[in-house]
């Protein structure tokens, strides 16, 4: 076996993305912000940022949340997350040019939380918002070239939103993950906007109401009740034990 040359091969860096995703005003949000510096300077992005030395990948998708954002996650190897935060890892991403600067991989992370409050920007953001999904994607849900597109989101952004949503949406068919959504007691309404959100369609409440009730580990009663939705007092529910939904919540056909 001949010897290992570490100069044969090019070097490269490599970045977190991160598609952070809430739902505000019954819609699916996007957290994005407003590049403050080349290349690309003006335009959306997804936050996130190139990983440091002494880091690994899930520490470096924190940072770069909290100090573009203010905004906090779990670290992943903890047990319980942050403000009902979830962090995964989403998708790599390293086609050549996809950065002007150089060649860069980045390891894309997905956030779901609850409705989480106004960012503030930070790091070399110039600003931060909630932009609504439907407005980001493509309405044909063509991906954008690697380079960004006028219009779009900057550098392949747009592509790998499209690749969270889309994770999103396929997960909490056949996993408790649409809970990430919710505040830790909930009910079967606000659950259920949830997933009219995600998914963008509108679900009949009886239906949805028998199949969560009828799946088994996916929610428990806490005894409570609350009027916060108006009229009638709705019951409280909180998270089940399952991971994994059986039946599964299937995407109605569009």
């Amino acid at each position: 076996m001949s010897p290992y040359d570490p100069s044969a091969f090019p070097s490269f860096a490599v970045t977190v993305d991160l598609v952070v995703l809430t739902v505000r005003r019954h819609a699916l949000c996007a957290l994005t912000v407003r590049r403050g510096e080349p290349p690309f300077q003006g335009r959306w992005a997804l936050p996130g940022g190139f990983v440091r030395v002494d880091e690994d990948l899930g520490t470096a998708a924190a940072r770069e949340l909290a100090e573009e954002t203010g905004l906090t996650a779990h670290d992943p190897a903890e047990p319980t997350p942050v403000n009902g935060a979830h962090l995964e890892q989403l998708a790599t991403y390293g086609e050549p040019g996809r950065d002007p600067r150089m060649r860069v991989v980045s390891v894309a992370h997905l956030v779901l939380a609850p409705d989480l409050p106004a960012p503030r920007a930070g790091g070399d953001a110039h600003s931060a918002r909630w932009s609504a999904v439907e407005d980001l994607l493509h309405a044909d849900g063509a991906k954008a070239p690697v380079t960004g597109e006028a219009g779009g989101l900057a550098f392949d952004h747009d592509r790998i939103l499209a690749d969270g949503v889309e994770r999103a949406r396929s997960k909490i068919e056949y996993s408790s993950l649409a809970t990430a959504f919710c505040p830790p007691e909930f009910t079967v309404g606000e659950l259920r906007r949830v997933y009219e959100a995600v998914w963008g369609v509108a679900l009949d409440p009886r239906n949805f109401h028998r199949k969560v009730t009828g799946t088994p580990g996916f929610l428990v009663p806490t005894g409570g009740t609350t009027t916060r939705q108006g009229g009638r007092p709705a019951q409280l529910f909180r998270a089940g034990g399952a991971t994994l939904l059986n039946p599964p919540m299937l995407r109605p056909d569009v």
